[in-house]
């Protein structure tokens, strides 16, 4: 990253800081509070993992917003909005759209058919061990590429505020942010985790309707000024509001961007963090009412990502929101300060400092949901039904899930280290694309299908996971490109820079494949039990 623009130097900025990490350590301090409260009320592994199934389909329905609407959604989407235009508004419509599959295929039965994890799902009907196994190990493989986002969001959050152009600076923020998720997850469980969605889902909406009511105070609350101007001072003219600036302009370039679609559109419905929301509640017509009120929060909050987006385009200087950061990721605080009263102002630092601490609570909310994703997955899946044969006391369990968070937390910050100048809204587009394309064929099969056997669910697991992955290594994200991860090797072959559109359907190819291949029969009296199960709720826990 080079130095930070002007407009975060200014002497206003520099001025105000105190008043900036004041706010911040006031976030911290309360969220923390909050998580040691909630660590006293968790007794058994039910809290631990579920929050003892007492949260309400509202409430849930905000922690799943909380959780859902990550860096990427409000840092991520407003840089790729800014500097691309249409193309990066795509990012919104994408992530919105998702909701419809998870909401008509897989929210009610899965909370019907599982306890704590997916892998409670797909070992009801297969051999426990070796699926549990490979579930386990996607769901972290998944969670990992979804922290990496999330962790190079918050070292340029906070490196933007606090004046911090050094590497070794912006590397100790993001292990400051990874010590922080460690201690939310190890102290507070699935309770303090939902409490901190919660609040920052509220946080976020306030923030994001507060911008979008300056932004369009600016220009009359006229939205054709707004884009009209936007276009202009993009530089790109109309083309700004027309498709193909990233996507488009050539046929390398549609691929990809179906590519993306696809992953965007399948990925939540596989995403190991908000299929454990679903556990939370004590019905599953309280799961399918949290999944209406997330749609309806998550819905308002993209509509509004137009104001965000085109707003930074039409009242900041291109070169300023890329100079901050290659991706655009600053786009959204820089516009704080813009409409608060520029850099110079109380007000610009106000805002900055307020809509910073809430894109900084947005990042803590969703690294304790994935880190508390994937510790459970390991403990209660893994450590439990794998290495211990179901053995293990709940005590033991949850110490394990604790030192799992430890271990991802360290994974999380050594790799979120190396992506800090990543746009991470194309960041999390990965993990979409993993969980599509590992999780939901192995979900579906095993709802759906009746043939489905272990093989098939280990088939399309690794089968998904490996190509998603590999793809992902050689592809320009991880080298060839000054925004790559390693920006000064190549060696990458794969053109595009999301892999969904092979990795996706070779999933649901291998999961067919390796069922018809097999030699076991599938169970048909399993996977009546599991149907009648999944639709009706009868036995589930």
């Amino acid at each position: 990253m080079s130095a930070i623009p002007h407009l975060t130097t200014a002497a206003g900025a520099t001025e105000h800081r105190p008043l900036i990490i004041t706010l911040f350590g006031l976030f911290v301090v309360a969220t923390l509070a909050i998580t040691v409260w909630a660590g006293r009320q968790t007794k058994d592994a039910a809290d631990f993992y579920a929050g003892g199934r007492q949260f309400t389909g509202f409430q849930n329905g905000l922690a799943i917003s909380g959780d859902y609407m990550s860096a990427a959604s409000f840092l991520g989407i407003a840089g790729a909005i800014a500097l691309f235009g249409y193309d990066g508004f795509l990012y919104s419509i994408g992530f919105l759209v998702a909701w419809l599959v998870a909401l008509l295929l897989v929210a009610e039965p899965l909370r019907n058919s599982g306890r704590y994890t997916m892998g409670d799902v797909l070992a009801y009907r297969m051999r426990q061990r070796p699926v549990r196994t490979a579930a386990g190990t996607s769901t972290i493989v998944v969670s990992i590429f979804y922290l990496l986002a999330q962790m190079a969001g918050a070292g340029v959050l906070v490196s933007l505020l606090l004046g911090i152009t050094a590497d070794g600076g912006k590397i100790a923020v993001v292990a400051l942010v990874g010590v922080l998720m460690i201690v939310y997850v190890t102290i507070g469980g699935m309770k303090g985790t939902t409490w901190v969605q919660m609040i920052k889902a509220v946080l976020l909406i306030a923030g994001t309707l507060l911008i979008t009511f300056l932004v369009l105070l600016k220009f009359n609350f006229n939205i054709s000024a707004l884009l009209g101007q936007a276009a202009e001072h993009s530089g790109q003219g109309a083309k700004f509001l027309e498709p193909g600036l990233k996507y488009g302009k050539d046929s390398l370039t549609k691929l990809d961007f179906f590519s993306l679609g696809l992953a965007l559109v399948l990925g939540t419905a596989g995403l190991p963090h908000i299929l454990i929301r679903f556990y939370t509640v004590p019905t599953a017509k309280a799961a399918r009412k949290s999944v209406n009120w997330a749609i309806g929060i998550i819905g308002a909050f993209y509509l509004m990502t137009i104001a965000l987006g085109f707003g930074a385009a039409a009242l900041l200087n291109r070169d300023d929101i890329t100079k901050s950061n290659k991706s655009g990721n600053t786009a959204a605080p820089l516009l704080a300060q813009a409409v608060g009263g520029g850099p110079d102002s109380t007000g610009g630092a106000i805002l900055l400092a307020v809509i910073s601490a809430v894109a900084f609570a947005t990042i803590l909310a969703v690294v304790a949901g994935l880190t508390l994703a994937s510790s459970s997955s390991f403990a209660h899946d893994i450590y439990v039904n794998v290495i211990r044969k179901g053995r293990a006391t709940e005590k033991e369990e949850m110490r394990a899930a604790r030192w799992s968070t430890v271990v991802i937390g360290a994974v999380a910050i050594f790799l979120g280290a190396l992506a800090r100048d990543m746009n991470v809204a194309g960041l999390v587009a990965l993990a979409f694309a993993v969980a599509a394309s590992a999780n939901l064929p192995t979900i579906l099969y095993s709802l759906f299908w009746k043939r489905f056997t272990t093989q098939g669910a280990l088939w399309s697991i690794y089968g998904g996971l490996i190509s998603a992955v590999g793809l992902v290594l050689f592809s320009p994200v991880v080298s060839g490109k000054p925004t790559s991860m390693f920006k000064d090797a190549d060696f990458y072959w794969f053109p595009l820079e999301n892999p969904g559109i092979i990795s996706i359907p070779l999933g649901f190819l291998l999961g067919w494949l390796g069922t018809v291949l097999s030699k076991e029969k599938a169970d048909p009296q399993k996977f009546a039990e599991l149907e009648v199960r999944s639709l009706t709720g009868t036995g589930a826990h």
